[in-house]
């Protein structure tokens, strides 16, 4: 799995010109899943989102987690993740996960994740096109990797 997250003071979820979700401050995730990925990897990347330490404390200083801040969060599908350049000008999704695995997973990921909050984890809808927003706190943008446990 990889997640693209982003400290944000708000974000938002378009489908079909209608607003479906939206926060304010906290963190917006955009998580990519390949066909590799398993409940292993969504308890963890689950658990490391929700302990990091990303948000400004009373110095400003990197050392509050989105727990700590009672921030929200917005999870959007994004199978581009996933893409290959390595040949070509094209992007591959090959190893992409297809909708029958990645949604489940996706699904289990967001209610792991639910399970650390305060609030209830906002989504966009899978599958769909979305027009994301967001106003970017920082910025602070932090890219993880199930398969590059750094």
């Amino acid at each position: 799995m990889r997640a693209v997250i982003q400290l944000v003071k708000e974000a938002s979820v378009t489908v079909s010109e209608s607003k479906t979700a939206s926060i304010g401050p906290g963190l917006l995730v955009l998580l990519g899943i390949e066909e590799a990925d398993n409940i292993e990897d969504v308890s963890w990347l689950a658990q490391k989102i929700a302990r990091m330490r990303i948000f400004p404390d009373d110095d400003g200083k990197m050392n509050l987690s989105v727990q700590n801040v009672n921030g929200e969060i917005l999870v959007v599908s994004q199978f581009t993740l996933h893409a290959s350049t390595r040949k070509g000008n094209r992007p591959s999704f090959i190893q992409a996960a297809h909708p029958d695995i990645a949604q489940p997973l996706y699904e289990n990921f967001v209610q792991e994740l639910q399970q650390y909050c305060n609030h209830s984890i906002q989504t966009g809808e899978f599958g769909a096109m979305m027009e994301v927003e967001l106003v970017n706190n920082g910025p602070v943008t932090i890219l993880i990797d199930t398969k590059n446990k750094e």
